[in-house]
């Protein structure tokens, strides 16, 4: 068995599309690398284990989620570790290029690895002499390297050029070095589809396209025309991580709301966001509210969509837990969340209150309506309708005045389009359907009725 299945624990993140590490040092204690702010996982790692966090180490200044090492800080009295040059307003060892920590047995050495963000370490672990393995972050990804753009635009080819340097770096480390990257499969910090979250030095030499570019030109050309758009949380959340999160003395709860104080939350410039499934809140919905499913992707589009100044109101479902909302909410630095309607939608009908409903169809009753495709470019360019509008979810809102009239929204399954109807409802538009699958059931459906026809001209 080797080290990483003896003292390594992954603790993955698939709606954000993250890993965050457990290292057990042997002695009792534990490394904590790129820990968020839902410490639930990680904690019940630790306990199973019987350790102790003493270190939480932070590759770069998140913009994805907030950093649970100040929180491990205060509870557990772990030394935070991050790049001095990151000027974080909290006590930490700030490391510079080539510091050491001795872990008990370990080292673990900071290696400046620009490109990701500017002050970006990789770390990586030491027995003795010998390289067991890297914490890379968000530079060498599995089969990519994370998005330079994120400090903008006027920095996102210098950026992409240290990046280069970067992955130069890393890729001078010996072929069996295990590299443990944070950004990951379904990560907007740009990585690519795929099931594998770990590799090593040699094998990223071999598969990962960007390491096999030419020059330093065609890498930065070729990593640049990868990015595409991320979520608008993105550009304030490094700067909550370099001052520290608040801290939490208890777990955050999610009070119960009467109908009535919902109505006076949404008079009030809050919102109303039903957590339900897309088939549920289109049988009957509180007009205006919008609709983001609780699933591993809930944070994402919470963030994408809503601002974080105003007050949120839930609407839930029977079996939905409660905690699960908070959590990817306060992730996120989402916290002004006022509370759930209790009962549901009954409560809300039996107070005498309006529903809206959305017709949720297959693709055979889609035909005929303008198609909006909302899935994200990557997802387009691989395959749509022919003639589908195409309108990112996440620039929805601010393009839904030009949305054509009585569409069929789509994207791959129908969660995100039950959101887009959400939001084309919200601006006024009416007579709105959504598809209950993507441009293959439609496809299909074309293709079925043009057999039919064909068949029924034969006759």
């Amino acid at each position: 068995m080797g080290f990483a299945d003896d003292h390594l624990i992954p603790l993955v993140d698939k709606g954000l599309g993250n890993s965050a590490y457990l290292l057990d040092l042997g002695d009792g204690r534990a490394l904590a690398m790129d820990a968020g702010r839902d410490l639930r996982a990680l904690r019940a790692a630790a306990e199973r284990r019987r350790l102790r966090i003493a270190f939480a180490a932070d590759t770069h200044l998140h913009a994805d989620f907030l950093s649970g090492a100040v929180q491990l800080g205060h509870d557990t009295g772990a030394t935070i570790l991050a790049s001095a040059a990151g000027r974080r307003a909290f006590d930490h060892r700030g490391l510079a290029d080539g510091a050491e920590v001795d872990l008990g047995g370990l080292t673990l050495r900071a290696l400046a690895t620009p490109g990701h963000t500017d002050e970006h370490l990789s770390f990586l672990l030491l027995d003795g002499s010998r390289e067991l393995g890297v914490f890379t972050g968000g530079s060498l990804i599995v089969n990519s390297a994370a998005r330079t753009d994120l400090l903008g635009s006027e920095r996102t080819e210098e950026l992409a050029r240290a990046q280069y340097r970067s992955l130069k770096r890393l890729a001078a480390l010996p072929d069996e070095t295990a590299v443990w990257p944070t950004h990951g499969a379904g990560s907007f910090c740009s990585a690519p589809p795929g099931t594998e979250r770990t590799t090593t030095i040699g094998a990223q030499k071999q598969a990962n396209p960007l390491l096999g570019t030419p020059d330093e030109d065609t890498f930065v050309s070729q990593l640049l025309a990868s990015l595409g758009s991320y979520p608008a949380y993105f550009d304030r959340l490094s700067e909550i991580n370099r001052r520290g999160p608040a801290l939490l003395t208890e777990d955050p709860v999610l009070p119960a709301l009467s109908a009535r104080q919902v109505r006076a939350l949404t008079a009030d410039g809050g919102h109303v966001v039903d957590v339900r499934p897309a088939a549920d809140y289109a049988a009957g919905h509180i007009p205006g509210s919008l609709s983001i499913p609780l699933r591993d992707q809930f944070a994402t589009w919470l963030g994408w969509l809503l601002p974080d100044t105003a007050p949120l109101a839930f609407v839930t479902g029977d079996g939905q837990e409660l905690s699960e909302i908070v959590w990817q909410s306060y992730k996120i630095g989402y916290e002004r969340l006022a509370g759930h309607l209790a009962g549901g939608m009954p409560t809300w009908l039996a107070d005498g209150n309006p529903q809206t409903t959305t017709a949720f169809v297959t693709a055979d009753r889609a035909a005929g309506r303008p198609y909006i495709d909302v899935r994200q470019e990557s997802e387009f360019t691989a395959g749509h309708v022919p003639g589908a509008a195409h309108i990112e979810l996440g620039g929805l809102a601010a393009a839904a005045d030009h949305a054509p009239p009585g569409p069929v929204v789509a994207c791959g399954h129908g969660e995100r389009a039950m959101t887009a109807a959400s939001i084309l409802e919200r601006a006024g538009h009416r007579d709105i359907a959504v598809l209950a699958g993507g441009p293959a059931d439609y496809a299909a459906a074309q293709a079925q009725r043009l057999v039919q026809g064909t068949e029924g001209t034969r006759s």
